[in-house]
């Protein structure tokens, strides 16, 4: 009767004298007020043993207070209480209490290590024996000692108290010791009697038990029945029956459990998003799988599964495409990262296939080559296709070379017919027109379906023999072309082609007959033919039809390039029939009408020699001067300076002509013989093509005179030999030297050539003026279009995008050019008005080039 006790000791405590007795009820007032569980409980009894610090009672004090706060399961302030207590002072049965009730108050704050030496201390101790090895089991078997826990536990299983409680320690004791079938079988024992909370964890050892045992639908079942840690799952929770519904092909219950842990960061996240990107593949969900495997590749933690979904990846952004980044990319990655991987061929082979689809043929090649295996299926399409792009680049010795591999595969027999044609073609561009006819030749079918170009082999010969002057095979090869009548536009090329051969091979009648077939098949070079008519009824002495003819050209074709090359004929036929006044007439028309013509030289030329055989040296010295004032350098010029010389000796005023000639800085008349002399030395190697030979005696030549009498020609014939030999660094000052001379017969050419230098080089801003001068002096039209094709790319390369439009417009608008050529203008012209923020003009150029 605590309370009624503790009022009787106060009185005593309050009234007696007798220090020994107040110390007594003190004490017995304080564990009053703990078994009453008085609020000033633990006051109470701190102040007693401060109070009376030798006290008799002061240990009991401590332990009693522990003993109480213990049985009411007070653990924590228990274990406060016993911390003061000093055991040595304790009778062996209340050390055997204090034993026990401190270590199990430590294990039930779960320091497991701190309780064990106390429950050690009473393990042969009849009363605490069986509920000390019971906590000394269970602490064994929390740190994975199973052996000790197995020692401990198997000596408690007859005890019908303990019983019970361990077959789930069992169970869950085999189980981590990898026992499965003893787990299940001691589980299954247990499970119809447990409580609610062990069912769920005797269902997850079960559950688990199966799915270590593979049996993945039994593991189903007994894993659905658990509810979680306080009705949570843990993601490995999740992941076990995820797996299990994997593994039985029930893919949509899988992604259901995978995708509840892939937020996580750990092994398990890693390993759920693997499976559940297999998942999502299996059963057809591409785009799904593909972002989960990314996620499982980029996580660490499981170094085959990072390098397998990596992989997977890979192998789905290729098959499916990637909107993250591109498949190339993904692959490339892939080798780079694992460079020895088994699957190296494998993804070489998709990294091939991607780059081929995309057009990306310079990649392709680089991987196939890199790899070392040449058997990739592609890998001749790719050798063809690249070449192409070099072709078009104008690389024309890389093209040869990829070509020539192409052939020397000869997987596809339609990819080694065309590639032998545009084999033949690069070296036709190289002007290597031997080779060329060799490959032309080796072409054994032209009718492959995709392959229309193989049509025109007979063609391309045509014109091969011509460049080499064999005009009997190439009239040949031009008739049987024609045989096979042909498209339009290359029909009426060929014909005139066939006329021109005709023509040069001084076979006139059929020349006039094919010049006629080409007028009569297109309006276009339909001006060249009737002109080279014209022409050739002069070789077989109709100089009145020549007449006729030149005039009527020149009514009907007011704006042919060839204007000038008629009214040039024309007087010059004139002046052959003794009507030198219509021949003047017609010089005279030419200067005025065309006064930027190269024959404008020429035609002065001659009309001063007129005046000069006519004796009308005044006339004709007024013409000369004209001439070398207006063309100074021009061969005609220096032609008058000779001409005039003698003028001037004739009238007995050579001091007039030493005076004129010293206000000329082109030309030296001394030494003129030695002058010719030294050009024949060099010109009659040029003209065998002994190009070794040619080469150091021209730069000789100019050297010696560098303004003789034939430095423009010397110009000319040095920069076409180092041309040949794709010598940029010295063909192009020496084309740049013939187009300071005054309009002549090599400034189209040499225009050309140095345009085409920088614009290889992308020197844009020194092609462009000399691209100007081209469109606006060129006779043929392909340089004209060559010239407006390229002022379009150069102004864009600098950024220059009105002029960009104002040229792509240019070409778009030029007659007889090609379907690549207007393909590149609509591309230039939608993006200069894009880059000009004219949205809808880019947008119709663009919709025009992709209907094309």
């Amino acid at each position: 009767e605590y309370a009624a006790a503790q009022t009787f000791f106060k009185k005593v405590h309050s009234t007696t004298k007798d220090e020994h007795t107040k110390a007594n009820t003190a004490y017995y007032i304080a564990q009053s007020a703990v078994r009453l569980n008085q609020s000033q409980a633990e006051s109470l009894m701190t102040d007693f043993v401060e109070r009376y610090p030798t006290h008799s009672k002061r240990n009991n004090a401590f332990v009693g207070a522990g003993n109480y706060y213990f049985s009411v399961g007070k653990y924590a302030v228990a274990r406060k209480w016993y911390e003061e207590v000093n055991e040595r002072e304790l009778s062996p049965y209340m050390r055997a209490q204090y034993y026990f009730n401190k270590g199990y108050s430590l294990f039930k704050a779960k320091r497991y290590d701190e309780s064990q030496p106390y429950f050690e201390q009473v393990a042969e101790v009849d009363k605490y024996k069986n509920q000390a090895q019971y906590y000394l089991g269970y602490i064994a078997y929390q740190s994975d000692d199973y052996d000790k826990a197995d020692e401990l536990f198997n000596d408690l299983d007859q005890d019908e108290d303990y019983k019970k409680n361990l077959v789930y320690y069992n169970a869950d004791r085999n189980f981590r010791k990898g026992n499965f079938p003893k787990a299940i079988e001691q589980a299954k024992e247990k499970l119809p009697s447990a409580s609610a909370q062990d069912k769920s964890e005797l269902n997850k050892i079960i559950g688990e038990s199966y799915f270590n045992l593979n049996d993945y639908e039994e593991a189903t079942t007994y894993l659905e029945q658990y509810e979680g840690k306080k009705g949570k799952w843990s993601n490995t929770d999740h992941y076990l029956l995820g797996y299990s519904y994997y593994k039985q092909g029930d893919y949509s219950k899988a992604v259901s459990e995978f995708n509840k842990i892939i937020s996580g960061k750990n092994a398990v996240s890693q390993n759920a998003y693997y499976h559940l990107a297999d998942a999502y593949s299996k059963s057809g969900q591409k785009a799904q799988a593909l972002n989960a495997f990314k996620n499982a590749s980029e996580m660490s933690f499981d170094a085959i599964i990072k390098e397998d979904a990596m992989f997977n990846y890979g192998k789905l952004s290729y098959e499916i495409g990637n909107s993250f980044e591109s498949a190339p990319k993904v692959l490339t990655s892939y080798l780079t990262k694992y460079p020895n991987s088994d699957h190296k061929d494998e993804v070489n082979g998709y990294l091939v296939d991607s780059y081929f689809s995309s057009r990306n043929f310079k990649a392709a090649l680089d991987v196939i080559e890199r790899s070392g295996d040449k058997k990739f299926d592609v890998y001749q399409k790719v050798l063809y296709y690249r070449a192409l792009e070099l072709y078009k680049e104008k690389v024309f010795i890389d093209a040869i070379k990829l070509l020539g591999k192409s052939i020397e595969l000869n997987k596809i027999a339609d990819f080694t017919e065309k590639s032998k044609f545009w084999r033949g073609e690069s070296y036709y561009q190289l002007e290597d027109y031997a080779i060329a006819i060799t490959n032309y030749e080796s072409i054994s079918n032209t009718n492959i379906e995709d392959a229309p170009e193989l049509k025109l082999k007979d063609y391309q010969l045509g014109y091969s023999y011509f460049k080499l002057k064999k005009y009997n095979q190439a009239i040949d090869k031009f008739k049987s072309f024609l045989a096979t009548n042909p498209q339009t536009s290359f029909k009426q090329d060929a014909t005139l082609r066939l006329a021109d051969s005709y023509f040069v091979s001084a076979n006139y009648l059929p020349a006039i007959e094919n010049y006629n077939l080409a007028t009569q098949q297109a309006s276009n070079k339909a001006d060249y033919a009737n002109f080279q008519k014209a022409i050739s009824y002069g070789f077989i002495n109709k100089n009145d039809q020549k007449i006729q003819n030149l005039e009527q050209f020149i009514s009907s074709y007011p704006n042919s390039s060839y204007k000038d090359d008629a009214y040039y004929a024309l007087a010059n036929t004139y002046i052959a029939q003794g009507n030198t006044n219509k021949g003047v007439e017609n010089y005279k028309r030419l200067q005025q009408e065309l006064p930027t013509s190269n024959f404008v030289s020429k035609a002065l030329l001659k009309e001063g020699l007129i005046y000069y055989n006519n004796d009308q040296p005044e006339k004709a010295l007024g013409v000369f001067k004209n001439l070398v004032d207006k063309h100074p350098k021009s061969a005609e010029s220096l032609q008058a300076v000779k001409t005039a010389r003698l003028v001037y000796i004739d009238l007995g005023r050579t001091n007039e002509f030493a005076s004129w000639v010293e206000t000329l800085d082109f030309v030296e008349i001394t030494n003129e013989d030695l002058d010719n002399d030294t050009f024949l030395a060099a010109e009659n190697p040029y003209l065998e093509n002994n190009f070794a030979k040619a080469i150091p005696a021209f730069e000789n030549y100019l050297k010696q005179f560098p303004k003789g009498l034939h430095t423009l020609k010397s110009h000319f014939y040095l920069a076409q030999m180092y041309s040949k030999q794709s010598n940029t660094l010295k063909s192009l000052p020496n084309y740049l030297a013939v187009t300071e001379y005054a309009n002549n017969e090599y400034t189209e050419t040499s225009l050309y050539k140095a345009s085409q230098i920088y614009l290889e080089k992308k020197e844009y801003e020194k092609a462009i003026p000399l691209l100007l001068r081209l469109e606006e002096k060129a006779d043929f039209q392909e340089n004209r279009t060559f010239a407006k094709s390229n002022l379009m790319k150069s102004y864009h390369e600098q950024k220059s995008y009105s002029r960009t439009l104002d040229y792509a417009n240019k070409v778009l608008n030029s007659r007889d050019i090609s379907n690549e050529v207007k393909t590149d203008a609509q591309i230039y012209k939608a993006r200069a008005a894009l880059a000009l923020n004219d949205l809808d003009q880019s947008l119709n150029s663009a919709r025009r080039d992709i209907h094309r």
